[in-house]
């Protein structure tokens, strides 16, 4: 259906068959690739910076504009100061690519701006009216490939004036992305860091010291004294998984969303942010707050509370089953607002119990009522998931509820006591997880959020876009500051493996260069600014890191890939 100023298509005749089309994993791609506009409706070519188009109407009353022009998006220095980067954002630059077309009201807008109001009416009417990326031809790396310094990670081959204007949004597309999955990937890897037996036995618990009576918790396995993965002392070991949580700390819905999305990319397991988990079918994960624990002030606000036992489909009160075991074990002196509190979302969340223990009193209290509602939940064929951690010493706590759980499993014959998780949040960066490796922990998921979408490490990755060759001609950028001289030209990219399989280094050549490199050549590489620095090498297999992901007219070349395909 349509007027004769916007057609669009109703879709209602076939609702129910999209709903129906939701409940599988590959949806996603589908509906993507029926729409090629980018998912922030802010992204349009008004994002941009004035000057973008001010120098495209110098162009274009000069007559530049139509030049064959080639440009490079790169960046100088890995962030964090690490030795890599993530590139991601890709996505997102090919729906802008597509969308590419400024309103009449843009126009209009421009039209009657100050710095622009003096220019010619054709400018607005016939250029920019009729401006899109019909002519633009990109190449890049794959989303979600490792990436380094100086290397384009996107190349633009376009007419001078549309080729200069996309200039700002691409940089706003890809400098985030790629540092916030870059910064998850960092997390991921220090909090993977291997438990190691010197280190992880550093602080024991009270109840495996020297003083402790209780032989048989002496003898418990502890995952946190482990040698390596599959060694001998390996208990049902799991690398700790990543979750982000920095929505609330997010600079604004934007990068909420975006550090949700490109934190998958760089390998968290999943978000609180419901949103993203809904568009990008990403897994989503939380617990309960504080102030849920804190709302519950007495045992009679769920003592009608039940929960279905497995077997037989029957209705049990849970309360008098919590009671029975904290008669049993003699844990008189728990808060029962709380222990009312992990009743109410056991009775709400039985086969996903997992409770906030830290609100009053993390040993003494919260552990002890979880593990109460826990084995009454178990009682009636329920599993507890585990427990979140939000403050104090996380290393010392975690293995203290580590060992705890050991002990009454051991007791009480409970088998789920040894693969509960224990989540730890409260304001966990990179070297926090360093820190958490040496000391030696028990914490099986780590819940990031502020330094994570924040980077609070560096808050910037520093891409930059620039002009390498016009009409065929190479052009420079000179600078006192010999990082900022650019490297001129067109150019291919390579990645060079050696005869293990491990890539090498990235190797550049001028695109018109008639030596390439090639499988069992030596090939002499040198630093582009470093004289001295070179290393001949003999590849086993060489790459090509460049492919064609716009054409143009053709637009966006074969499909998108999902969020899932890039992350891997």
């Amino acid at each position: 259906k349509g007027t004769h100023e916007r057609p669009y298509l109703s879709l209602d005749p076939f609702t129910i068959t999209i709903r129906g089309l939701l409940t599988t994993p590959s949806t996603h791609n589908i509906l993507s690739n029926m729409t090629t506009k980018p998912i922030n409706n802010l992204v349009t070519p008004l994002l941009t910076d004035l000057y973008q188009i001010t120098m495209a109407y110098a162009y274009w009353k000069t007559g530049q504009h139509k030049k064959k022009s080639h440009f490079e998006l790169f960046f100088r220095k890995n962030p964090f100061g690490g030795s890599y980067t993530l590139f991601a954002g890709l996505d997102e630059v090919l729906k802008f690519l597509s969308s590419f077309r400024f309103s009449p009201d843009d126009i209009e807008y421009l039209r009657n701006t100050a710095a622009l109001c003096h220019c010619e009416p054709a400018f607005f009417d016939d250029y920019l009216a009729n401006l899109d990326c019909s002519e633009v031809i990109v190449h890049a790396m794959k989303e979600g490939s490792m990436v380094f310094p100086r290397v384009p990670l996107i190349t633009v081959t376009a007419p001078l004036g549309i080729g200069n204007m996309i200039e700002t949004t691409m940089l706003t597309l890809i400098n985030y992305p790629s540092l916030v999955a870059t910064n998850a990937s960092r997390m991921v890897v220090a909090a993977r860091g291997q438990f190691w037996e010197e280190t992880a036995g550093s602080n024991l618990p009270r109840s495996m010291t020297p003083e402790s009576t209780d032989a048989n918790a002496q003898a418990l396995p502890r995952k946190s004294m482990q040698l390596t993965e599959g060694g001998q002392s390996d208990f049902r070991r799991r690398k700790p998984k990543c979750v982000e949580f920095g929505l609330r700390r997010a600079q604004g819905p934007d990068g909420g969303f975006s550090a949700s999305k490109y934190s998958h990319l760089g390998g968290f397991h999943a978000t609180s942010n419901v949103l993203a988990g809904k568009l990008l079918d990403m897994p989503i994960g939380g617990t309960h707050a504080h102030s849920f624990v804190m709302s519950y002030t007495s045992l009679d606000l769920v003592q009608d509370a039940k929960v279905q036992r497995v077997d037989n489909g029957e209705m049990v009160l849970l309360l008098p089953l919590v009671r029975k075991y904290q008669d049993e074990l003699e844990w008189h002196d728990t808060n029962e607002g709380e222990m009312a509190a992990f009743i109410g979302y056991a009775v709400s969340f039985p086969n996903s119990f997992l409770c906030l223990i830290d609100t009053y009193d993390t040993l003494q209290s919260g552990l002890r009522n979880f593990i109460l509602v826990s084995l009454a939940l178990n009682d009636l064929g329920h599993t507890p998931r585990g427990i979140r951690l939000d403050s104090g010493d996380l290393s010392y706590l975690s293995l203290e509820c580590e060992h705890l759980f050991h002990e009454i499993g051991n007791r009480f014959d409970r088998s789920f006591f040894y693969d509960l998780d224990i989540v730890a949040s409260n304001d966990i960066n990179e070297a926090v997880l360093h820190s958490l490796n040496k000391q030696g922990h028990a914490i099986t998921m780590f819940g990031i959020g502020t330094n994570l979408v924040t980077c609070q490490n560096q808050p910037a990755l520093g891409c930059v876009y620039k002009l390498v060759e016009i009409d065929g001609k190479p052009r420079i950028k000179l600078s006192n500051d010999l990082d900022k001289v650019l490297i001129p030209g067109q150019k291919v990219a390579y990645r060079l493996f050696g005869e293990a399989g491990w890539p090498l280094l990235d190797y550049m050549a001028g695109i018109h260069e008639e030596s390439q490199p090639a499988v069992g050549e030596r090939v002499l590489c040198r630093h582009p600014f470093i004289e001295q620095k070179r290393v001949a090498v003999i590849p086993s297999r060489v790459v090509k890191l460049h492919s064609l992901v716009f054409d143009g007219k053709n637009g966006i070349v074969g499909e998108l890939p999902s969020i899932t395909e890039s992350r891997q």
